[in-house]
């Protein structure tokens, strides 16, 4: 069985460690911990992992966040990873700092690359964990924030919470998204 994990970023040295790239920073430590690494593909740099008899397909789109609905597509189509086998690892201002949430479904919330994603698709019913980055920024500097480093402060909560989403990834392949979001919803 095969799953389709999507960290959404963007690439080029000026987006590292920025919070908009968490999907790829979720993505980087997950194949560090499974000694893996990415290759540079089609539409994006690309990890193959093997957990419990499953493979997952780790996909850091090289399209820029705004068009990640293409690559998604075309490593779906690749791999016949159908839908319900696809989780998209995304940013949220929504959330405080360090929340997670994971969604079986859902609206792009104002987020350009899972607005592209539904675009591209033609559907909202792909499985997506979101990462809180919080929303402590003044009024007009949203862009700024969450194009912005990571503060020290940030910094210190981000190891743990990127512990606690490889166990969800892990998770959604193994026992399905519902059973997955009842077990780490509220941790």
């Amino acid at each position: 069985m095969k799953y389709l994990i999507v960290g959404l970023g963007n690439i080029g040295e000026e987006y590292q460690n920025t919070r908009h790239n968490i999907g790829f920073k979720i993505l980087d430590a997950l194949a560090g911990a499974s000694n893996i690494s990415f290759s540079d593909k089609r539409y994006g740099a690309v990890a193959e992992m093997k957990h419990a008899g499953r493979t997952f397909i780790l996909l850091k789109p090289s399209t820029y966040m705004n068009l990640s609905g293409r690559a998604v597509h075309y490593w779906m189509q690749k791999e016949k990873i159908p839908v319900d086998k696809v989780l998209i690892l995304v940013d949220d201002l929504a959330l405080p700092l360090g929340k997670i949430r994971l969604r079986a479904k859902g609206s792009d919330a104002g987020h350009n690359g899972l607005k592209n994603i539904n675009q591209v698709l033609g559907r909202q019913d792909y499985a997506r964990l979101r990462f809180g980055i919080g929303d402590d920024f003044p009024k007009g500097y949203q862009i700024d924030h969450v194009l912005g480093k990571w503060s020290p402060e940030e910094e210190d909560v981000l190891p743990e919470r990127i512990e606690l989403c490889i166990d969800i990834i892990k998770a959604f392949g193994t026992i399905g998204v519902h059973r997955t979001m009842s077990q780490f919803n509220n941790k």
